[in-house]
């Protein structure tokens, strides 16, 4: 099949190069010169493991391209899929670049053969159906359902994994109530003949998406509410506390070969709070669609109010150890909103490092890979980034671990010798393998 993919952020690039690995034909459409012309070399513009090589291959064998022209693109298309982001203004979700890709579709929608429009972006129930699918009718002249198929297909890819995700599909959702473009969709992912489908409306597959984010979510908040509440009981540790939780066999179950342990226990643990492109963003816009329906949407609200809380605990237990911070080096640990990535959009790294600077610290910053992102948001005379985990513990009063990266783990050699407490802001390092050690959750030293 042809495949155009309108969008090449995580996303579509990743879904297009997935596609094209499964032997399908695809071209990634953008209106960024300079990302297109990265693309047709082989080099993704995004950071996310495994992507640069599974690009280069699929340009290289000719099987995926890149393109500003979407008219070309689509010529002799089979399904176009729109990939673009959806940001989320403060009241609404912004739907700007998805109904600008419904149009510019319908305008080059392919004559004579049936088309599948496929909204694959992180949109609200309805969208699909009553905005993208008018837009396109309106453009092309043509039917939706008659001349062209409509379909919501929502992504479940994770940053960091996003290739693995793709490959290895844990479900497949076909949001559509037509059966030819059923058909057209279960073509397009037949080499995943043994993941689940779920065939489904538009609006029930877009409600899907949102909710399996919200869950997750609310599993992190939940973790460190009980985490805040530990803190102040004095002989407790949230990290037992929740491992007798997640020990229940209904949710571990145990088997003659052991017991299972979830995935989403990732999820019931700790931390200094979700960010990234997605939680946040969908959280918010899940949250006033919610309200905007007249609905009570009280945990969503309270999930996302004590996400914005967890930076400050951070910054409140170096405070409880050190006294004022003003004049100390105080080295934070990750940038990145979670490891395997170089995103920093709602990083809790960014609020951590300004309340240091509002508090008179002076912070000197790691990361393996998110310094130049990063750079590009925070400047101060006091602040400064290193690429040297040793250097950013040379000298400092205290260093914060933000950021769950493999190579923190050296954190106990490091610190051996050293009177430099660490704060753990993810549970990360083991309290017995440290002197000097604070950590969300458990009682203060």
């Amino acid at each position: 099949m042809k495949v155009v993919v309108v969008g090449t952020g995580y996303v579509g690039l990743v879904s297009g190069v997935g596609l094209a690995e499964i032997g399908h034909e695809v071209v990634c459409v953008d209106v960024d010169q300079a990302k297109v012309e990265s693309i047709r070399r082989g080099e993704p513009p995004i950071h996310e493991e495994g992507l640069p090589a599974l690009l280069k291959k699929q340009v290289d064998a000719g099987r995926l391209t890149a393109s500003t022209d979407l008219g070309a693109a689509l010529a002799g298309a089979d399904v176009s899929l729109i990939a673009v982001g959806t940001p989320f203004d403060g009241s609404v979700i912004d739907l700007q670049y998805v109904k600008q890709a419904a149009t510019d579709i319908g305008r080059h929608l392919p004559k004579g053969r049936y088309h599948v429009v496929c909204v694959k972006s992180t949109v609200v129930p309805g969208t699909t159906s009553d905005v993208v699918g008018p837009l396109v009718e309106a453009a092309s002249g043509l039917v939706a359902g008659r001349d062209f198929g409509l379909c919501m297909n929502p992504e479940f890819l994770a940053e960091g994994t996003a290739v693995k995700d793709f490959m290895n599909p844990d479900r497949i959702v076909i949001g559509t109530r037509e059966a030819r473009t059923e058909s057209v969709m279960r073509e397009l992912y037949a080499p995943f003949a043994r993941t689940e489908v779920v065939v489904t409306t538009p609006s029930t597959a877009e409600m899907g998406k949102y909710t399996a984010n919200a869950l997750l979510a609310t599993l992190i908040s939940f973790s460190n509410e009980i985490a805040d509440l530990c803190s102040r009981c004095g002989d407790v540790d949230v990290v037992d506390v929740l491992r007798t939780v997640y020990l229940d066999r209904r949710i571990s179950p145990v088997t003659p070969q052991g017991r299972v342990s979830p995935g989403v226990l990732a999820f019931l643990h700790p931390g200094t709070g979700f960010g990234g492109s997605c939680f946040p963003k969908d959280l918010k816009a899940l949250a006033a669609f919610g309200s905007a329906k007249g609905a009570m949407p009280g945990i969503l609200d309270a999930v996302i109010a004590r996400n914005r809380l967890q930076p400050g605990v951070l910054v409140d237990l170096a405070k409880q150890r050190l006294g004022s911070l003003a004049g100390r080096r105080i080295a934070v640990l990750g940038l990145a909103f979670k490891p395997g990535t170089d995103d920093i959009r709602e990083s809790p790294a960014v609020p951590v490092i300004r309340m240091l600077l509002d508090e008179q610290a002076t912070v000197v910053a790691h990361d393996p890979i998110a310094i130049e992102p990063t750079s590009r948001v925070l400047s101060s005379p006091r602040l400064s980034f290193t690429g040297s985990l040793e250097d950013a513990l040379q000298g400092a009063d205290a260093a914060l671990l933000v950021t769950s990266w493999p190579q923190y783990k050296e954190l106990p050699q490091l610190l051996r010798g050293k009177d430099i407490p660490l704060v753990d802001g993810r549970r990360f390092i083991s309290p017995a393998d440290l002197p000097a050690y604070e950590g969300i959750g458990r009682a203060r030293s």
